[in-house]
């Protein structure tokens, strides 16, 4: 009786300890994965450190994850630098942008997570596809405005006036809709909202060409002009 008694009280013990560490979990996460700012990556390992669980991002760089709410994750992939995330009690969606790592072995290790819209795509082709400036790599006070700031700076790209061009010209009828279009910190924005930035307050520029632009659909075919502010990073 007294073995029946410890055994029925140790189940009872290990019933506990299970229940509270699945039911401890009280935050339904959902979050992306992507890198240059906007395109997603697939089969990106997303760690929740209170549980060991990891889950792989989708086609479209989304997961879902259980955890505390207040947690940490750690967001992996092979060619890029890794990123801690803090969870808060109030943060229910999680945006997460991976660095790619210097070298040719980093970029063939990456390739197969890169998604374009369209597919998977070869990382160096990506690269080519798009171009980075960064405040840390150039002096962006010296510059009067966004325009001066993209002249020349740029293979593919023409300024002219307030229009930028990505691989090409305008039409013969100066048509507008040829130009690229312009993102700032996510958001798009015209051209005089574009003029309006300070130079000083760009964190990075991306220009994004070829297939690389075909996530945002035919609003991108021109090509597009994405900016990182300080404050929105």
């Amino acid at each position: 009786m007294k073995k029946f008694n410890i055994r029925k009280t140790t189940l009872f013990l290990i019933f506990i300890f299970v229940g509270s560490f699945v039911f401890g979990q009280d935050k339904n996460l959902v979050g992306k994965v992507t890198t240059f700012d906007s395109i997603p990556l697939i089969g990106v390992d997303v760690l929740v450190k209170s549980t060991g669980q990891t889950v792989k991002t989708d086609t479209l760089g989304r997961f879902m994850v259980f955890c505390n709410s207040e947690d940490k994750l750690e967001i992996k992939a092979d060619g890029f630098y890794s990123q801690k995330v803090k969870v808060e009690k109030e943060i229910r969606l999680i945006l997460v942008n991976l660095k790619l790592k210097d070298g040719d072995n980093n970029l063939e290790m990456a390739e197969r997570y890169a998604n374009v819209g369209y597919g998977y795509v070869n990382t160096k082709r990506l690269t080519n596809a798009i171009s980075t400036l960064n405040s840390s790599d150039d002096d962006f006070s010296m510059y009067s405005d966004m325009y001066d700031l993209l002249r020349g700076k740029f293979s593919g790209v023409t300024v002219q006036g307030n229009e930028i061009f990505i691989r090409g010209m305008k039409t013969l009828q100066g048509v507008e809709g040829n130009s690229a279009l312009l993102v700032v910190d996510g958001i798009i924005v015209n051209q005089q909202d574009f003029a309006m930035l300070s130079p000083l307050d760009i964190q990075s520029v991306d220009v994004l060409k070829d297939g690389s632009s075909s996530i945002y659909g035919s609003r991108g075919a021109n090509g597009v002009v994405l900016v990182e502010t300080k404050k929105g990073k």
